[in-house]
């Protein structure tokens, strides 16, 4: 709930520069488990899945495309 509410503070184009940046680490997550070098913890996966949508979801209500 903490990062929800930190979310909800940032404005629309906070949001929309964190977007990038979460799915930049995803990717890095991902090319990380299918190399096989230090498996990244893989609750951190979901997370990182649930705080791009989250991000989705609240540039939507802020009425921005992305």
């Amino acid at each position: 709930m903490k990062i929800t509410k930190e979310l909800q503070k940032l404005s629309a184009q906070d949001l929309a520069a964190k977007l990038p940046e979460t799915r930049k680490e995803l990717m890095k997550m991902r090319v990380q488990f299918s190399t096989g070098a230090s498996a990244p913890n893989p609750g951190k996966f979901k997370q990182t899945k649930k705080l791009i949508a989250r991000i989705h979801t609240l540039l939507g209500q802020k009425g921005v495309q992305g």
